[in-house]
């Protein structure tokens, strides 16, 4: 787990040594154990190295083959690099350490690009041909590792994080207002290849870029045609297992962060009970029990299973005092504070390991949120299958004693205009003439909130929602030089689970069906059946309405400087907050949302 960054002239430029340095330094938190470097007149290759595996010198990056043909420079973990090694010595092939970088490098010499299709794990790296002057970049099959880039025409730069390549090229510091508009309609980012700033895009996850005389990108992994035909043998938690038993593969501590979830909980259950590991760290937020959403009744249940269980309870005050630098670390708004919460569970984390097995993945496998319901209402329509969708409609509500299944079943069946015109009457703030402008063909209405079954909505949410949440991992944990394993994307897992009709992953109103019903006798019940588990939430409404964020809101909103945006009504957005502190409305989101965009354009847009 690392950063890497570099700079590729199609056409000579000037001080590449210099600039990528610069990059170096400013990712440096990604890699605080050793840094590298390397260039020629093409290309410049920086690294900064975390040590998980294979903690020699020996293992230093950037990284060359013995005949001096190929360099690399590699972000991420191939878990199954010890087998790959094997067939590797097989064929003749003699390794100099005992990391899975220089098993990633010789694999692309003997397979070339179908080396990827091998790989078990997350990554993001760029292997340059000395002797063609050529630079490939590929990134792994669902984004949990990040790399963005510029290209003008003449010069490539890219880098782990987006941060160093703004502030490197003047005049990328443009805000993409499409992104804004999505961020505040739909709470929605990272669904395209677009960023916040108008000028830099990411490397497509599942996809290869390669450059030498142009610049080319290609799709090496298709989830929809791996999947499709494919019958899938086994059962989820034996592959769960295993997955997570290639995730322990470390030469430094492990720990999970524990939220109280299935999710979680699942990997911890086959920790204790399957591989009967108790020496384990788990890390958790927690709140007062007077939140309805505190976990720790469910956390506690592990009490008897772990040696060491550590907590953290942020607050309004904490995320006051750690506003700053939450935004700066992720560079890129997020649309509530949930990952804060993360954050400050990294933060813990880091204090006694170095890398953390999470549950990210899981609800967009198994449809763990509650709008699936609404797809899979949709699909069973479409089908005629009139005596099911009567039947899960009824036994969700006797579940959840909720109308929400409902609305978003409503909502999907609704035209896209009509999607966007809804989201944007929710939110009440926007500006008018903003507003006008992105509401129409909007992508996000269009695709991700138009599918047709619930298999259809979760291929989409691979495509165009989950990166999002792998970056904000991404982010918590590499501002604390912690390497986040989630074994719930070992694409083994993910293929099974999407393989699954759609009666296996949402059944008698309760989502993630298969997983409950392998977890039986496993996992806590009172964790198994839980119907409550919403995702990582926080207090944030009552931290809104406190004096130390009353009062920086409302000087917030009054600003000058926040009124000359053009995409928020100020005094629209100001009624609405005085409605938040009477506690008529809950607006805990869109309050954040407005707090993250200020500090954000003033800390990167200026």
């Amino acid at each position: 787990m690392c950063g890497i960054c570099g700079i590729f002239g199609i056409t000579e430029n000037e001080g590449k040594k210099e600039k990528t340095l610069k990059m170096m330094d400013l990712i440096h938190h990604r890699g605080p154990d050793n840094k590298g470097f390397w260039s020629d007149e093409k290309v410049s290759m920086g690294f900064v190295r975390l040590s998980i595996i294979d903690l020699s010198e020996s293992a230093n990056q950037p990284m060359t083959d013995e005949n001096g043909r190929y360099i690399i420079t590699f972000n991420g973990e191939i878990y199954n690099y010890i087998e790959i090694r094997e067939v590797l010595k097989s064929k003749g092939y003699i390794f100099r350490t005992s990391t899975d970088t220089e098993v990633l490098l010789k694999a692309y010499m003997e397979w070339g690009k179908d080396s990827f299709e091998m790989l078990n794990g997350m990554f993001a790296f760029a292997i340059y041909d000395i002797r063609e002057k050529k630079i490939l970049l590929v990134r792994d099959r669902y984004g949990i590792k990040p790399l963005y880039y510029y290209y003008d025409g003449s010069v490539f730069v890219y880098c782990s994080e987006i941060t160093p390549i703004v502030n490197l090229i003047p005049g990328l510091k443009e805000q993409n207002n499409e992104a804004i508009f999505n961020y505040l309609v739909f709470n929605r980012t990272d669904y395209d290849e677009g960023t916040f700033f108008k000028k830099v895009k990411r490397i497509k996850h599942g996809h290869y870029a390669e450059i030498c005389d142009k610049f080319e990108m290609k799709k090496w992994y298709d989830l929809r045609q791996r999947i499709d035909g494919h019958i899938q043998e086994g059962n989820l938690v034996d592959k769960l297992e295993s997955s997570i038993k290639l995730r322990l593969r470390s030469d430094v501590p492990v720990g999970v962060c524990l939220s109280g979830g299935i999710d979680s909980s699942s990997i911890m259950s086959i920790l204790t009970g399957k591989m009967n590991r108790h020496d384990i760290n788990s890390f958790s937020a927690v709140y007062e029990d007077d939140f309805e959403f505190n976990e720790r009744k469910f956390i506690d249940l592990y009490r008897t299973e772990l040696d060491e269980m550590y907590f953290t309870t942020p607050t309004a005050e904490t995320l006051f005092n750690d506003k700053e630098t939450f935004v700066k670390a992720h560079g890129e708004p997020i649309p509530s504070t949930s990952p804060y919460a993360q954050f400050k569970v990294m933060e813990l984390a880091s204090k006694h390991v170095k890398v953390t097995l999470d549950g990210q993945g899981a609800d967009e496998e198994l449809a763990g949120y509650h709008y699936f319901f609404g797809n899979y209402y949709k699909e069973l329509l479409m089908r005629f299958r009139f005596i099911r969708l009567i039947s899960e409609m009824i036994s969700y509500y006797g579940k959840h004693n909720s109308l929400y299944a409902y609305k978003t079943f409503l909502y999907y069946l609704m035209p896209a205009y009509l999607k966007t015109k809804i989201r944007g009457d929710k939110a009440g703030y926007l500006d008018d003439e903003f507003y006008t402008e992105f509401r129409k063909d909007n992508k996000i209405a269009g695709e991700l909130y138009s599918s047709s079954s619930l298999k259809e909505a979760l291929f989409k949410h691979f495509e165009m929602k989950l990166e999002h949440l792998l970056k904000w991992e991404d982010r918590n944990s590499m501002h604390f030089s912690l390497e986040a394993r989630l074994p719930f994307l070992d694409y083994r897992v993910v293929e099974h689970c999407l393989s699954l009709p759609s009666a296996d992953i949402i059944r008698k109103g309760m989502t993630k069906h298969a997983l409950r019903e392998e977890m039986k006798g496993l996992l806590p019940e009172r964790i198994r059946i839980r119907t409550d588990k919403t995702g990582f939430d926080t207090p944030e409404g009552e931290w809104f309405r406190k004096k130390i964020f009353r009062n920086y809101i409302m000087d917030m909103l009054s600003s000058e400087r926040f009124r000359s945006y053009g995409f928020i009504d100020a005094e629209k957005a100001k009624a609405l907050y005085n409605m938040h502190l009477e506690e008529k409305v809950n607006i805990s989101k869109e309050i954040w949302k407005w707090i993250n965009l200020d500090l954000w354009r003033e800390q990167f847009i200026g």
